[in-house]
């Protein structure tokens, strides 16, 4: 798309602090990282997020996904990492082109997990039904 950011930096129309690069796909540091070592990892192809990402672009993702952690983990000698893919606004999708986020977490940066909530009574095996339905 002539207009996605991301298609541009993988287009080398806009520069990037590049990581990787393969065929398929292109890993960057994010200019805005929640910690330092906060890095991007895109496909070339465009697609909007994982619901219409074709699956051979998810595999070669998911795979960069679990060498560029490592090295930034590595890299920036964090305690841990969080892997996210945030899809549609309400997900905190702000820029829509499939992409996954590598982010380096330490002990000390202040960062909470989502609280978990249990379910309501009858409610967890209703959603379950409904889920495995739509599979």
């Amino acid at each position: 798309m002539s207009d996605c950011l991301f298609c541009k930096i993988a287009n080398k129309e806009l520069p990037s602090a590049l990581l990787y690069e393969d065929a398929s796909l292109i890993s960057f540091l994010d200019i805005r990282p929640t910690n330092p070592g906060h890095a991007l990892i895109v496909p070339k192809r465009h697609s909007r997020n994982i619901f219409d990402m074709p699956d051979e672009d998810v595999t070669s993702v998911f795979a960069a996904a679990k060498k560029i952690a490592a090295a930034v983990k590595k890299g920036v000698e964090a305690d841990g990492i969080n892997i996210a893919m945030n899809n549609e606004p309400a997900a905190g999708q702000v820029i829509f082109h499939s992409h996954i986020h590598v982010i380096p977490r330490f002990s000390s940066d202040g960062f909470r997990h989502w609280p978990g909530k249990p379910y309501e009574e009858g409610q967890m095996e209703e959603i379950r039904k409904r889920v495995k339905k739509a599979i």
